[in-house]
């Protein structure tokens, strides 16, 4: 939960220091972005699982 905590702090200050110099924000459009994550969390369980159960 701290690890969570940390990156969700960590992106508020960013996106907050982004802002204030005018620069575009730093991140995929919001679904996109957030589909994109979940497909990468996904295949990386995938990978996992397969490799598991091939050489258990």
């Amino acid at each position: 939960m701290k690890v969570i905590l940390l990156a969700v702090l960590t992106g508020l200050i960013v996106g907050f220091i982004f802002s204030l110099l005018r620069l575009p924000i730093p991140a995929p459009p919001a679904f996109p972005g957030i589909a994109g994550i979940v497909g990468i969390y996904l295949g990386f369980k995938l990978y996992n699982w397969i490799a598991q159960w091939l050489f258990g």
